[in-house]
């Protein structure tokens, strides 16, 4: 059975030494986030993911959710006293607005938490993780009376929340949609039609559940600009915050999935559903982003955090199992055969995992970091560069950490051989769950069309002129320290790479649009290994300046910069081989006739 252990230490070391969050204390819910308070906050994270959510994780997928014939559904043993846990403990409400009960602590310290809620059972995770994205679309766009009536609950955890926009006929093209919104003539909507693929559509885990679902009013423009978003509970809510009759919304079955099982995947029917509005009519994809935006980057995570379980899996096996002697002498010389630890090619797979684990964590956060510095600095240019990072990195984000997540549960499975294959050793799971995280919240294609296509030109392409002249700027103050002049030489080359790819799409993208779509995957991860590398560079600067300082724990800084010099040294020279894959263009991708194929 697979175990996990929270990196409480390396995320303590990012946030207060990498991301320096002492410095922000005059930001609200920073002023409250001390040192020992991160501390205490993480360890008991740690404590509730490894006691009582991992042991669930593989017993979860095995039993899978159950649906009822009158559409209820129920959740795998163990998961609806383990959410009860989860709202005892306040969890839910970690980074929300006191206004409506939450703690109101940085959005960057309920980013590590939800990598530890990932790594221990992503698809318990993804319960509470459907929430986040609807109680910001309603804290948004929602009236006070909307926000008064279902934040308070929300942000406990005694309601869930979901997000509603994928029909049979229609994902990424909601234009599609045929699900309608009609007038009741009280202000309120009758919501019919389908939705599929809901994540936490429906369970028994919470009192109710507040879906966000995206619909066309009767004389709704054609197309994406016709679209409204609607909140319709599954229980209607009395004034008084009772809940009243059960709404016309029902699951009509689970969907038979690959991984994920302990999350109920529905299809939900909307039959004649109360519905009410939710920010101005037909502006509800603009709304619907909101939620979309956040899910982006959560789904990121768990790319992140599978990853991480699995390596820490793998890792364990490899020092403990015994097979062949190591190709340049006996390591274990007194037993029968050396740990497969010794061999280099079981080492590249774990290094991999690692050197990836390791800077992405530290991406993310520092992605969480400016989510806060754009929603709550007091300098105006400070909250709008921040903006345009976050725009710039999401699907990044998404769509590195989710490649990534999959290509390393993989191979963290692979370091097991054929144990690896069945099912009691826990690694197949892994591998199965991560195989969506490339699909859903817009699969990893549209990220890099998102990145190519949109965040690129936005602002006149300043979003990523900014973050060359941050990189330019972390690489000018670590030159001069002969202790990480490596990794200012290997980041200062992947930027060229970068830039020079970014160069090229402006010149080519425009004059044929297929040069930007054939190119975009490569180009995202090319601007992947730039931002890695990025955090590789001040995880290094910061872990020599440790040592040199003198510090009581050596091994730890010694082997960021040891992690650190793998990375660089064989995962970034990639960018040459994207950068020339880019620079191919579009015509042999596109030569072949569809009859063809």
């Amino acid at each position: 059975m697979p175990t996990y252990r929270a990196p409480v230490k390396d995320m303590t070391f990012i946030l207060n030494d990498v991301l320096n969050l002492s410095q922000y204390s005059d930001l609200p819910g920073y002023e409250d986030a001390s040192t020992d308070l991160i501390a205490a906050i993480l360890e008991e994270g740690a404590k509730f993911c490894e006691n009582e959510l991992a042991p669930l994780n593989l017993s979860g997928d095995r039993e899978g959710c159950t649906r009822h014939e009158d559409g209820s559904v129920t959740t795998p043993k163990g998961f609806k006293e383990a959410y009860a846990k989860y709202v005892e403990g306040g969890w839910a409400g970690l980074t929300d607005s006191p206004d409506f009960g939450g703690q109101g602590l940085p959005h960057v310290l309920g980013m590590a938490m939800e990598e530890m809620q990932i790594s221990s059972n992503m698809a318990f995770a993804m319960y509470p993780g459907l929430s986040s994205g609807a109680k910001a679309a309603i804290n948004i766009d929602g009236t006070d009376e909307q926000k008064a009536k279902y934040l308070p609950k929300m942000v406990t955890g005694e309601w869930t929340g979901t997000m509603n926009l994928t029909e049979s006929h229609c994902g990424t093209d909601l234009g599609l949609m045929r699900t309608k919104a009609v007038p009741n003539g009280d202000g309120s909507y009758a919501i019919t039609g389908q939705k599929i693929f809901i994540s936490a559509g429906e369970h028994d885990m919470s009192e109710n559940i507040i879906h966000l679902v995206l619909a066309k009013t009767p004389d709704a423009p054609k197309g994406v600009k016709g679209i409204s978003l609607f909140i319709v509970p599954k229980f209607m809510v009395n004034d008084d915050g009772s809940l009243g009759a059960r709404n016309g919304v029902v699951c009509g079955s689970i969907e038979e999935k690959m991984g994920i099982h302990g999350n109920s995947t529905c299809v939900l029917n909307y039959d004649g559903a109360t519905g009410y509005m939710l920010g101005t009519e037909n502006e509800g994809l603009r709304s619907m982003f909101i939620m979309m935006n956040a899910a982006r980057i959560g789904v990121g995570i768990q790319g992140l955090g599978l990853s991480e379980v699995s390596y820490q899996n793998a890792a364990d096996y490899a020092r403990d199992r015994l097979q062949m002697r190591s190709i340049s002498g006996p390591k274990n010389p007194d037993g029968p055969a050396d740990p497969i630890i010794v061999h280099p090619d079981v080492r590249r797979m774990l290094l991999n995992s690692r050197s990836f684990n390791e800077a992405a964590r530290t991406l993310a956060l520092w992605c969480a970091q400016l989510i806060d510095l754009s929603h709550k600095s007091d300098s105006e240019k400070q909250r709008e560069w921040a903006d345009d990072m976050v725009g710039l990195m999401t699907p990044v984000i998404k769509g590195v950490f989710t490649d990534r997540g999959y290509e390393n549960a993989s191979n963290n499975m692979q370091v097991y051989g054929g144990h690896g294959y069945v099912s009691e050793w826990g690694m197949e799971q892994f591998v199965r769950d991560a195989r969506i995280t490339q699909i859903y919240e817009g699969t990893n294609g549209i990220q890099a069309l998102d990145l190519v296509g949109r965040k690129l030109g936005a602002n006149g392409g300043r979003a990523v002129q900014r973050f060359f002249k941050h990189v330019a700027e972390e690489i000018e103050a670590a030159k001069g320290n002969d202790k990480i002049g490596d990794f200012v030489t290997a980041l200062e080359k992947a930027s060229a790479d970068l830039q020079q790819a970014t160069m090229w799409l402006m010149q080519n993208g425009m004059t044929n649009p297929d040069n930007a779509g054939a190119g975009s995957t490569a180009y995202m991860h090319l601007f992947g290994h730039v931002a890695l590398g990025l955090m590789w560079l001040k995880i290094a600067k910061i872990s020599a300046d440790k040592l040199d300082a003198g510090t009581d724990d050596p091994t730890f800084f010694e082997s960021k910069l040891t992690i650190g010099r793998y990375y660089i040294n064989r995962r970034m020279p990639e960018t040459k081989f994207l950068l020339a894959e880019l620079e191919a263009g579009a015509d042999d991708v596109m030569a072949l006739e569809a009859a063809n194929f």
